[in-house]
């Protein structure tokens, strides 16, 4: 066995807080949006519902939203954002 370190890689990020107006969202979460790539729950608490590469993901109020190295969208809990990232530069 041998032991790997996973490369740096910046991505694009942002908390969804769960409002019906996307102002704090990005662009490229607006488009997907747009292109039916994120859709929400009618039901409370809303979820905003993500296709993912492995799925359909949900996200709560309160999850990191990402967009990796290849366009991908995906959520992220806040705790396991906070011990993965950090701001970069």
């Amino acid at each position: 066995m041998s032991l790997w370190v996973k490369k740096p890689v910046v991505v694009e990020a942002f908390c969804w807080t769960g409002g019906p107006d996307q102002t704090e969202d990005p662009e490229w979460a607006i488009e997907a949006i747009n292109k039916k790539r994120i859709m929400f729950t009618e039901s409370l608490p809303r979820q905003m519902v993500i296709d993912t590469l492995e799925g359909r993901m949900k996200a709560d109020q309160g999850d990191w939203i990402i967009r990796g190295v290849k366009g991908e969208i995906y959520p992220c809990k806040p705790d396991i954002f906070a011990l993965t990232y950090e701001a970069a530069p």
